[in-house]
C-alpha cells in the first residue's frame, strides 16, 4: 500500500491529508448525532413537572439545558418562566436555530471534501499525463519504463480522490439527513412541551 502512496507522487499528499480529515470528522460527528445524545427521552415530562408544581428556577433550567441540545432548546422556551404561548415558541425556534447549526459542525467542511477529493485525483491525473508527454516527446515510445512514472500517478491519484470522496458523500447525505430527522423531533417535543404547559395553566385558572 505505501508504495502505491508513493508512486502517485506528491499529489498524494492533500488527498491523505483530506482522507484524515474527514475519518475525523466522521467519527466526531457519528458520535454527537446520536438521538440518545441529542434528544434524551423524559425532558418534556421533567420539565413539565417542575411546571406543574411551580417549581420552574434558573438553576434547575441550566442543568436541562446542559444534559443535552434538546434540553438547551426547551429550556429556552421557560427562561424565564413566559406568560403567552407566543412568547415561548419563539423563544424555543430561536434556541433550536442555534441548536440546528450546532448540529451541522464541520458538515460543511466534510462536503468540501467530498467535492475537492477527485478534483485532486483528476488535478494528479492531469500533471502525470504532461509528465507522460514530456517524455514522449523528448525519448519517443521506445522506452516503455520511462513512460510508467507518469501514467501510474495519473491513475494512482484519480483513484486516490474517488476513494476519498466516495465515503465522504456517503457520510455527508447520511449525517445530514440524521440532523433534519433529529430537528423535526426536536420541534416535535417543543410542541408537546408548549401544549402541556399550556393545558396545566388552563387547569390551574
Amino acid at each position: 500500500m505505501l508504495d502505491l502512496v508513493l508512486a502517485g507522487g506528491w499529489w498524494m499528499a492533500p488527498i491523505i491529508l483530506s482522507s484524515v480529515i474527514a475519518l475525523g470528522i466522521i467519527i466526531e460527528r457519528a458520535w454527537s448525532l446520536r438521538r440518545e445524545r441529542v434528544i434524551p427521552p423524559g425532558v418534556v415530562d421533567e420539565l413539565e413537572a417542575l411546571v406543574r408544581r411551580r417549581e420552574v428556577s434558573m438553576t434547575r433550567l441550566r442543568d436541562i439545558a446542559d444534559r443535552s441540545p434538546l434540553g438547551r432548546v426547551l429550556s429556552a422556551g421557560l427562561a424565564p418562566y413566559t406568560l403567552s404561548r407566543e412568547e415561548m415558541k419563539a423563544r424555543i425556534e430561536d434556541a433550536g436555530r442555534h441548536v440546528a447549526h450546532d448540529l451541522e459542525c464541520c458538515l460543511s467542511a466534510l462536503g468540501t471534501i467530498a467535492v475537492i477529493s477527485p478534483l485532486l485525483g483528476l488535478l494528479g491525473t492531469v500533471v502525470g499525463m504532461i509528465m507522460t508527454f514530456e517524455v514522449i516527446t523528448t525519448q519517443g515510445l521506445g522506452q516503455p519504463t520511462d513512460l510508467a512514472g507518469g501514467i501510474s500517478t495519473a491513475l494512482l491519484t484519480t483513484a486516490g480522490g474517488l476513494i476519498v470522496a466516495v465515503p465522504a458523500v456517503i457520510a455527508h447525505r447520511a449525517f445530514r439527513a440524521q440532523v433534519d430527522r433529529l430537528v423535526i423531533d426536536m420541534e416535535r417535543e417543543a410542541m408537546r412541551l408548549i401544549d402541556a404547559v399550556f393545558a396545566a395553566e388552563a387547569r390551574a385558572a
